[in-house]
């Protein structure tokens, strides 16, 4: 397997594997993959991975910037999916490593992650790299007409921002 940084000719799989998480319902809210020109301008230049083996794209990864206040300069939205045919095989456990790694080199003291509580695999993903419920935002928002709740996780770096 090989991880690599995230540009432009990667998105068309970045577009696919999003819609795929999509189609589950217990992804995003989202119901369509935006265009590469909104979701470079929304994620950060930094932390951003995409697993292939054999030329074939297995999961991406990449953060976000929760504000344009200053004071939160290192704090990331987490963003993490890996394709319908790769679940289950240990490509988020792996491209979560890697995305830790790399958000703490670019000075990211905390990640956050919003999820769907029947989410239970991701909901397990965050857990393992130490990541913890913070809270539950009750009927945040409709998806398919649909009330949903949603799971509040963060980690806090133990190796940046501890001064």
């Amino acid at each position: 397997m090989e991880i690599v940084s995230i540009n432009k000719d990667h998105y068309p799989d970045i577009a696919e594997i999003y819609r795929q998480g999509i189609d589950t319902g217990m992804a995003t809210f989202e119901t369509s993959a935006p265009s590469w020109e909104s979701w470079n301008e929304n994620k950060l230049l930094h932390s951003r991975l995409i697993a292939f083996e054999n030329n074939q794209a297995l999961g991406w990864a990449a953060i976000s910037k929760v504000s344009s206040r200053c004071v939160y300069e290192g704090v990331a939205e987490v963003s993490i999916y890996v394709s319908e045919n790769h679940r289950g095989k240990g490509i988020g456990k792996i491209l979560m490593e890697q995305l830790i790694k790399e958000s703490e080199a670019n000075g990211i003291w905390t990640l956050q992650s919003g999820m769907f509580p029947e989410n239970e695999a991701t909901i397990a993903l965050h857990k393992l790299f130490g990541f913890r419920i913070v809270g539950y935002r009750e009927k945040i928002g409709k998806l398919g007409g649909i009330w949903k709740d949603s799971v509040m996780m963060e980690r806090r770096s133990k190796i940046v921002g501890t001064d």
